[in-house]
This record gives C-alpha cells, structure tokens and sequence, in this order.
C-alpha cells in the first residue's frame, strides 16, 4: 500500500525492523504507561501500520493479518476465541489489532485517517470481513457494566458466525436495560466506530489480567456497511 496522506498526517506501512520496533514502544507505553517494547509472536508475520507526522513523529499504529477464512483459527483473536463458525465465513478476513494511540492525544483526524487506511486495506486485499479484539482498560468487569449490557442488547452477532469460549477467563455480556447515552460514552472509541458501521460483538467478554484489560471480539462485515459510510471511508482513502 502506497503512503496515504491527509494533511498533516500519513499513515503507511512499516518498512523495516526499525518500524516495526517504533511501533511497539508506542504499544508499550499505551498499554502499561511506562517505556518498553509490546511484543508477541505475531509481531514477525503481521502488517503494522503507522501513523506519523510531518516531521516523522509516531502518532498512532495498528497490525494487521490477512487470511482466508479457513485460516482465521491460526490468529491473535483465536487463542481467545472458538472462531470454528467463521472458518466457513465466505470470503477473505483481515484481523485488526494492538491499535493505540500516543498517551495524552485526543486527535480525530488519527482515527478518520486510520479508518482511511482500512479502507485502501480491504479493497487491496479483497476483504469480506474485518474482526479482532476491542478492549476496554481495566480488567475489572464492574467499570464496564452499561457499555456491556448495551452490547448485549443491541449489537451481538449471528448466531451462525458467533464465537465460543476459549479463555480461561470469561464473562458473559450482563443483561437488562442500559442508558444508551452512557453506554455510547463509555465505549472505546475504535469498538463505536465499528459499532457505527453495523459491527457485532461476541456473547461474552474475556478478562485480560497480563494486559489489565476486558475485550470482547468485534467483527465488521464488508458487505453489511450502508453504502453511505463506505463512501465517506473510500474519500478519505482516495490520496
């Protein structure tokens, strides 16, 4: 994928080893507050995509890993998920994750740019399914109740491409009513976002204690998307 710019801002593809290390410094103070290096095992055969300045500056990043769907139970989201329904899904998958943003940067032109970026992914790749893990910060499930209980409500997936549990540590997603209102606030903005789209979450949320976080897995399907909202994310990839 050619550099995508927007003023200011250009998110491309991390071309080196270097890259790939400036993107898990970024992780790692996003996660745990403090200098270091986020890595995993899925770090060597992942895309990572990074969002800098004009000077260069690393702004925001996210991986990415494309697959056939007969391939998903080989991702990152699998060794939290049963995606067995999905290995079935007809079309190729596009696993989004790890994003996060520089501590202290409220910018929404990082998202509209990432979402940008996403766009030119899917289309590249001949994408029928975007899915990965959103995560709210705090593994504790009490601070998450409403935005939880409004997933349940409103937002879970077909039955025929729901995951099963496979952590060790899970929570069924609360019922009963939520303040809409509240709930939309306390959702992470990456997950309203995909929400927004016609996004669907799991039935349960898995508990993170290494990460101190609570996820839920989200998956987006292309062709589901109002015509509307693909044309606002295909501007925004146009250079």
């Amino acid at each position: 994928m050619e550099p995508l710019r927007k003023g200011r801002l250009c998110a491309r593809l991390a071309r080196s080893d270097a890259d790939i290390a400036r993107a898990q410094a970024l992780r790692h103070e996003a996660f745990f507050g403090r200098p270091g290096l986020d890595t995993d095992g899925f770090d060597s055969i992942c895309g990572h995509m990074l969002i800098e300045d004009e000077t260069g500056a690393l702004l925001a990043c996210y991986r990415l890993l494309a697959c056939p769907a007969s391939e998903i139970g080989q991702s990152y989201s699998a060794q939290f998920y049963d995606l067995t329904r999905l290995a079935a899904y007809p079309g190729r998958c596009l696993e989004l994750g790890r994003f996060c943003a520089r501590p202290g940067l409220p910018d929404p032109d990082l998202l509209r740019l990432a979402f940008g970026a996403m766009a030119r992914l899917v289309d590249g790749y001949d994408i029928a399914l975007l899915f990965g893990c959103a995560s709210f910060a705090g593994a504790e499930p009490a601070g998450h109740d409403t935005a939880l209980r409004h997933l349940r409500a409103g937002h879970l997936g077909p039955q025929r491409w729901r995951p099963d549990r496979r952590a060790a540590e899970v929570l069924d997603l609360p019922e009963g009513a939520a303040d809409r209102r509240q709930a939309l606030a306390a959702l992470p903005p990456l997950l309203r976002l995909y929400l927004g789209i016609g996004g669907w979450v799991s039935d349960h949320a898995v508990i993170d204690r290494a990460m101190d976080t609570l996820h839920v897995f989200t998956a987006v399907e292309i062709a589901t998307i109002p015509p509307a909202r693909q044309g606002l994310f295909r501007a925004v990839a146009k250079s």
